[in-house]
């Protein structure tokens, strides 16, 4: 294959790994099919495994995806741009709640959206979301460590588990924000983030 038809590969690949999670965050994923996908992409009905060995390969491939995408993200939100290490943590989960209050369905949480469907379903997407949240996780666990070390936070228990902690609450936080159609939730989520790091308290719902 050259560097031209490697390029269309990709290329075409990625969109309908794009298309796909558009349409994912909105449906799930057993109810899509792949021919609503493929007519979306603009992609031939017939060229899906050209790119994907099957359906479960493809939904592997999703969430790998969607973690490379999020992990982009994520290094922008936290990188040291000069604010200190509590508040560039405390801007990342102010955004989280923000979208996953609003209306707009691509910027939900494809971990939300996916984890109590496919982990049954699929054991290689269930690892690829395992992996997934472990990256995100020690991504948000190298920030709350720099608070620690700057002396920004006293808090108990070390970095890492106290981003568990954090971590697998604002996922239960968001789940219940779709099953209650409000983001109280998220608002408790808050306030319990800034107690685990002896924070003021500073959210209302």
């Amino acid at each position: 294959m050259n560097q031209a038809t490697r390029s269309r590969y990709s290329d075409t690949r990625q969109q309908i790994l794009s298309t796909a999670q558009a349409i994912i965050l909105g449906k799930g994923f057993a109810a899509v099919g792949l021919n609503e996908i493929l007519k979306t992409a603009g992609v031939p009905k017939g060229s899906f495994y050209h790119y994907f060995e099957s359906k479960e390969h493809f939904g592997s491939a999703l969430l790998e995806n969607y973690f490379e995408q999020y992990m982009i993200l994520l290094d922008e939100q936290l990188d040291d741009n000069g604010c200190p290490a509590v508040e560039r943590l405390l801007t990342y989960f102010t955004n989280w709640k923000a979208t996953q209050c609003g209306d707009t369905t691509t910027d939900k949480c494809l971990v939300v959206k996916l984890s109590g469907e496919v982990t049954d379903l699929s054991e290689s997407m269930r690892l690829a979301l395992k992996q997934g949240a472990n990256r995100v996780i020690n991504r948000l666990a190298r920030v709350v460590q720099e608070a620690i070390d700057n002396n920004e936070i006293d808090i108990e228990g070390d970095a890492r588990t106290v981003t568990e902690e954090m971590y697998y609450l604002w996922i239960g936080a968001t789940l219940l924000t779709k099953v209650n159609h409000n983001p109280d939730a998220l608002y408790v989520a808050m306030n319990a983030l800034r107690a685990r790091l002896n924070l003021p308290q500073a959210e209302t719902a």
